[in-house]
């Protein structure tokens, strides 16, 4: 009942102070005021906090594939003609601290004339390019995800009306990716299958079909593996719309129709579009048919948890806001944002990624720069955070700022190869089926553990066994003896190291004494109390009327002027 009272009076005095503003006529004058889109995305965060559904995301579930440099960026590099702009590219990609870059091997440029033919119209050996931008990548110390789609005119019939939709036997495909896999073997391991099949730009203008989609990357999926067992599969991201079908179809339900039909079995990491949209990274409204914002993943996350695929991360493949000219002939279709709210909503979405969502590790920023000035005259063109001559834009800086601090263990089950574990002395990795994802690190006397980690309590996982030493844990100083001797062996112990203390970060160390071994590492959060939320949303709403009112003198005193 207490719940109820505090939401009600501050809904009312938002009402209130929302009817004000309209009965003063400053609704519009207010958007001339600097800073009042940022009130207006605080204000509906909280308002989102405080409101939004309880979803099963299941938060504390170990998975692979997440304990990695989570900065990425979309690249066009396939598009540039010299190599030194190949160069500086992937220069200032390294220099921000991004690990990651997202490229498109496009297969209507590899296998243009015909199938097995890798000469196209000019005389040019196709696979040449993408030999030396593989090698370029390499020597820059960057990984690679490789987007696989767009087919060429002989595969695909359609192809002079809708060149983005899949082939018309996906056998042909199918071999594609296969030799695309084949030839970087040990070099590329992450494969995303096409992109965005549930709109029909994508998929050839078609009615879109979940299960025609779950085919092809059930061939893809089966090729590539046969190509590289230990290469990795990325499933499309579907494009975030709130459209019922048939032509298109909202994302929520076209993934359950994806599992309905199978698609658990062909992927190894779940692709989402993150985009904040019109609204700023902690816009909280949540809904299957509405609110297409940077919460959304969240829905995708629920559905998979619901199929049993918790177990599995999810990547962000394109994650971006958009700085759009104000003389842009077009309605924004995207949103709008400056390049200051464009840095910091990339970084507060970093951020909140790191911060709520263990289960996004990663997530390519859309994108650091289009080639071509052709593209100034599309709207994605305005994502970029390079300039046409590299000129770093204010996102650019602020990412960079982000990504070359010192990681830190955010929430979540940690496994021993995260980036923010510093392990000095004897370590030994250890293959055993038995450990968490099948691998654990031992521990000589003396060897060292450190890391930083952000939440109010830690636990650690290890494994038991006779003849075992101890582990000497300390965090912000109090010390923790783990004894790990024992009379019969037992594996994934989860021993609570430290609880109770306040959020944020805190500082962390284990000593082996004897012999020890660390399978992993749990950071939890406390869920939110209500009240704090409550009372945190009475301040920002109290903040954001008083803004409301003194803006509105001081548009009334000009009008007056």
């Amino acid at each position: 009942m207490k719940r109820f009272v505090i939401l009600l009076v501050l809904l009312i005095i938002v009402g209130a102070g929302l009817l004000a503003t309209l009965k003063l006529g400053l609704w519009d004058a207010l958007k001339e005021v600097a800073g009042v889109r940022d009130a207006q995305n605080e204000v509906l965060a909280v308002y989102g906090r405080l409101t939004a559904p309880t979803f099963d995301t299941a938060d504390y579930t170990p998975m692979p594939y997440s304990g990695m440099n989570p900065y990425g960026v979309n690249t066009f590099l396939e598009q540039e003609v010299e190599e030194w702009k190949v160069r500086q590219s992937l220069k200032l990609i390294r220099d921000a601290g991004f690990g990651w870059i997202r490229q498109e091997f496009p297969w209507n440029d590899i296998e243009v004339l015909g199938k097995d033919n890798y000469v196209n119209e000019y005389g040019q050996h196709t696979w040449d390019k993408y030999d030396k931008l593989v090698d370029l990548v390499e020597e820059y110390g960057l990984e690679m995800i490789v987007r696989l789609d767009l087919p060429p005119r002989w595969a695909h019939r359609d192809y002079d009306q809708h060149p983005l939709g899949p082939p018309d036997d996906f056998r042909d495909y199918g071999d594609f990716v296969y030799k695309v896999v084949s030839r970087y073997k040990g070099r590329i391991r992450f494969y995303q299958i096409w992109n965005e099949p549930n709109v029909n730009y994508e998929w050839s203008g078609r009615t879109v079909s979940a299960r025609s989609y779950v085919d092809l990357l059930k061939v893809a999926y089966t090729r590539a593996k046969e190509a590289d067992p230990d290469c990795v599969i990325l499933c499309a991201a579907l494009s975030p719309t709130i459209d019922p079908g048939p032509v298109s179809q909202n994302d929520v339900s076209y993934l359950e129709e994806m599992y309905a039909a199978g698609a658990r079995d062909y992927f190894d990491i779940m692709g989402v579009n993150p985009y904040g949209m019109f609204w700023g990274p902690d816009e909280r409204r949540i809904g299957r048919y509405d609110h297409v914002n940077f919460s959304r993943p969240i829905l995708t996350r629920e559905v998979m948890v619901r199929n049993g695929d918790a177990a599995k991360p999810i990547w962000g493949m394109e994650m971006g806001w958009t700085v759009l000219p104000e003389d842009f002939p077009k309605p924004p279709a995207w949103g709008r944002v400056t390049d200051e709210q464009q840095a910091r909503y990339l970084v507060r979405g970093f951020e909140r990624m790191q911060e709520e969502w263990p289960w996004m590790p990663l997530a390519c920023v859309w994108h650091l720069r289009m080639v071509h000035d052709v593209n100034k005259y599309q709207q994605q063109y305005y994502f970029r955070i390079l300039g046409d001559k590299f000129e770093p834009t204010p996102a650019y800086e602020a990412l960079k700022a982000l990504a070359t601090a010192l990681p830190r263990v955010y929430k979540g089950y940690h496994q021993e190869d995260h980036r923010a574990l510093h392990w000095t002395g004897d370590w030994q990795t250890q293959q055993d089926d038995r450990a968490v994802l099948g691998a654990y690190r031992q521990g000589a006397d003396g060897a060292t553990l450190n890391f930083t980690f952000v939440g109010d309590a830690l636990e650690l996982v290890v494994r038991r066994a006779p003849g075992a030493g101890r582990l000497r844990v300390t965090v912000d100083g109090a010390e923790h003896i783990m004894d790990l001797g024992a009379d019969a062996e037992a594996w994934q112990v989860i021993v609570p190291v430290a609880s109770g203390l306040a959020y944020g970060p805190h500082e962390a160390r284990v000593v082996v004494e004897g012999t020890g071994n660390v399978d992993g590492l749990i950071v939890r959060v406390a869920p939110d109390d209500f009240r704090e939320r409550a009372a945190t949303g009475a301040l920002v709403v109290g903040l954001f009327i008083g803004l409301l009112l003194v803006a509105g003198v001081w548009v009334v005193r000009r009008r007056r002027k």
